[in-house]
């Protein structure tokens, strides 16, 4: 088929690239004590982390909404795009060369703007901005950049470019750099007519729009010239397939370190004011493009400030959680923003905090007027956003009059009941709001139960439980220093995957102890011993898809050599390719889940053992080895248990004497098998 990516470029990409890598891009990712790494799906809003990533192996599994792959399944997902685009994307990133079946791809491809060639053109278009800024023509932009006190150095940093008057400089420039009329139009930066296309930027200063790994998606422009036919003064890409303004954060690329490492972000509303707060050392300031905070990006925050420190309790609350701050005008248009806000869930709220500037000053306006030092003052202690909210409420209402009470409390009641959807904090706010008002606390606690029930309010609460209890090493310093300790942890962790499986709806001892193995067979098939694993069939398995999986270890060859060349990846690839689609959901299940003796192994707090890398694939460990050596054993016990169990309700059916005689022998080697198996194990 023509256009086809060769398979050998496909397995080099796949290889080079890091799914630790890409994932944590968008997603921060903690370890959980067995090369697992945690955190919050990007595929669906959770507050809990289900999505789980096992790099060594290159594959991810979320446990919330069920999606699952490898790497490439990943890209395709995350960015909408098929598997030849996804493989193009990495290929990119890493720097591979891609060859195709056929010598006509090119000419092929020119009729579809792939993802990759977009990407391609926003940094050429970048590029071309970026070699005007220092043209005589650029002179208003340099102008503008100078009069909010920013250095051409730092101006730079941030890659802020000039996009020339006229119609067709960039058009032109991207025209020789081989890219078509089409592609410029895609990416969103040239506008079709009927005798070709032009420029969508003209005339303005722009500043680069990049995600969390720094690849440009769009662009945003600011006026520069009164004779300017777009009389907007600030402009950005239209959405395209790479930019959608709901989901991009200006400065993202930038802040995204600072973000995971102090799981703060600061919100502010322009791209000078990201530039004002990095420089005064706020380097966790990010924009949004052209459109209010939403809901999309409330998920991009999330999931980069996800704080699940603790294994029982995820701490959301100001006190010791991460902060999303937004600096708000305290006028009107900062009160509507405010207001805008309390769509969002409790969880997220209850982070979320205000920080309102002298004179509501934004962030470049009050660094140009008070220095650095004032975004710094003005960050230190932000007002809750709860507060900011319900005392802008008050503020409209003159309290020095009874009707005015009457109309706070009945102005702020719903307020509590509707967005604050924590029984935890109702009551607290419901007394703070009482005591604002000067009246009894059950006349606003019956104001606010009245909103409830009006508006089908079913409280929350936003300290949820982790129902990944046991899977999260890292932030504790203490060691395991009792064996009995690690037994506990251990058998915390069995039944804790057990109760996460999707794959069987019984959990006991059988179930369990086949899930254990199945997750060793899986993730490291080389530290298995050959002479037990011979005793195995399909039929040492209780649960039906345990002896679909062991089948399809079968037909893949059964186990890898210890010499024999193959990566965990490749061995995951084998199975998943035999299973097929009924199999691949478990196989990534039992991929990503955490061994216990590999937690055991691991010192409580320290970091994460990347448990299936390259070397202990094979796994050389005695007790890893012991502890496999135990879970075929016990299967083949149980197994033996079933055909002697079979065997005697057989012997109890049969009137004949010859029959009898033959089932009694068949027990009796059965027996004798298990009383081996006991000797062998002691």
């Amino acid at each position: 088929m023509a256009g086809i990516i060769k398979k050998e470029d496909i397995e080099r990409v796949r290889h080079a690239a890091d799914l630790y890598d890409v994932v944590s891009q968008t997603v921060t990712l903690k370890a959980s004590g067995s090369g697992t790494y945690m955190g919050l799906c990007p595929f669906h809003d959770e507050k809990t982390p289900s999505f789980s990533v096992r790099p060594s192996l290159g594959v991810w599994h979320c446990f919330g909404c069920g999606a699952h792959g490898d790497i490439f399944d990943y890209i395709k997902k995350r960015d909408s795009i098929d598997f030849g685009e996804a493989v193009e994307v990495l290929a990119d990133m890493y720097h591979i060369e891609l060859h195709y079946e056929s010598l006509h791809h090119h000419l092929e491809r020119n009729n579809v703007s792939t993802r990759s060639r977009l990407l391609q053109a926003n940094e050429e278009a970048q590029n071309f901005f970026v070699s005007c800024i220092n043209t005589a023509e650029a002179s208003p932009a340099q102008q503008l950049l100078a009069g909010r006190h920013f250095t051409h150095e730092q101006a730079q940093h941030f890659g802020c470019g000039y996009a020339p008057r006229g119609w067709n400089n960039l058009v032109n420039y991207l025209a020789k750099k081989g890219f078509t009329q089409k592609e410029m139009v895609d990416a969103g930066l040239a506008r079709p007519t009927q005798n070709g296309v032009y420029d969508y930027f003209r005339g303005r200063l722009t500043w680069p729009i990049r995600d969390s790994a720094g690849r440009t998606l769009g662009f945003g422009a600011r006026r520069l010239y009164d004779d300017d036919r777009i009389t907007a003064k600030y402009i950005n890409t239209p959405d395209t397939v790479l930019y959608k303004k709901a989901q991009v954060l200006y400065g993202l690329d930038l802040a995204k370190t600072s973000i995971v490492s102090k799981r703060q972000v600061v919100i502010v509303e322009g791209y000078t004011d990201v530039m004002a707060c990095h420089i005064a050392g706020i380097t966790t300031a990010v924009a949004t493009c052209g459109t209010a905070f939403g809901h999309d990006h409330a998920k991009i925050v999330r999931r980069l400030i996800a704080d699940n420190s603790l294994d029982a309790i995820q701490l959301v609350g100001p006190s010791r959680g991460s902060k999303i701050i937004f600096t708000f005008d305290g006028d009107a248009a900062g009160q509507k923003a405010a207001m805008r806000a309390f769509q969002f869930d409790g969880a997220f709220l209850t982070q979320t905090f205000v920080a309102v500037a002298p004179n509501n000053l934004d962030p470049c306006d009050l660094r140009i007027t008070y220095g650095d030092q004032a975004i710094q003052k003005l960050l230190e202690q932000p007002k809750p956003l709860y507060d900011f909210v319900i005392d802008t409420v008050i503020a409209r209402c003159d309290t020095q009059y009874t009707a005015g009470v009457v109309e706070a409390m009945k102005a702020v009641a719903p307020l509590i009941a509707r967005i604050i959807k924590d029984r935890s904090l109702v009551d607290a706010y419901t007394r703070k709001t009482a005591g604002k008002l000067g009246i009894p606390i059950e006349t606003m606690r019956h104001e606010v139960q009245k909103a409830v029930q009006h508006n089908h309010i079913q409280l929350e609460d936003i300290y949820p439980s982790n129902k990944y209890l046991g899977h999260d090493y890292e932030d504790t310093s203490r060691e395991v220093e009792l064996y009995a300790q690690k037994e506990l942890e251990r058998e915390a962790l069995i039944r804790a995957n057990g109760r996460q499986q999707s794959y069987f709806r019984i959990e006991d001892t059988i179930f369990l102890r086949e899930q254990q193995f199945m997750g060793a067979l899986i993730q490291m098939p080389k530290a298995i011993n050959t002479q037990l694993f011979r005793y195995l069939s399909p039929q040492s398995f209780y649960v039906p898809t345990f002896q679909l999986i062991f089948s399809a270890v079968l037909a893949v060859g059964g186990l890898p050599s210890a010499t024999e060349p193959i990566s965990p990846q490749d061995w995951v690839q084998k199975l998943n390719a035999v299973g097929g689609i009924s199999l691949s959901k478990p196989i990534h299940e039992l991929a990503v889940m955490p061994l216990p003796t590999l937690i055991s192994n691991t010192k409580v707090g320290g970091p994460s053992a990347p448990a299936c890398s390259a070397s202990s694939f094979a796994a050389t460990d005695k007790e890893t080895r012991k502890y496999i050596d135990e879970l075929m054993m016990g299967l083949y016990d149980s197994y033996l248990l079933r055909c002697i169990s079979y065997q005697r309700t057989q012997l109890g059916e049969t009137d004949n004497d010859n029959k009898k005689l033959q089932i009694v022998k068949e027990i009796s080697q059965l027996e004798q098998q298990r009383e081996l198996l006991k000797r062998n194990k002691n």
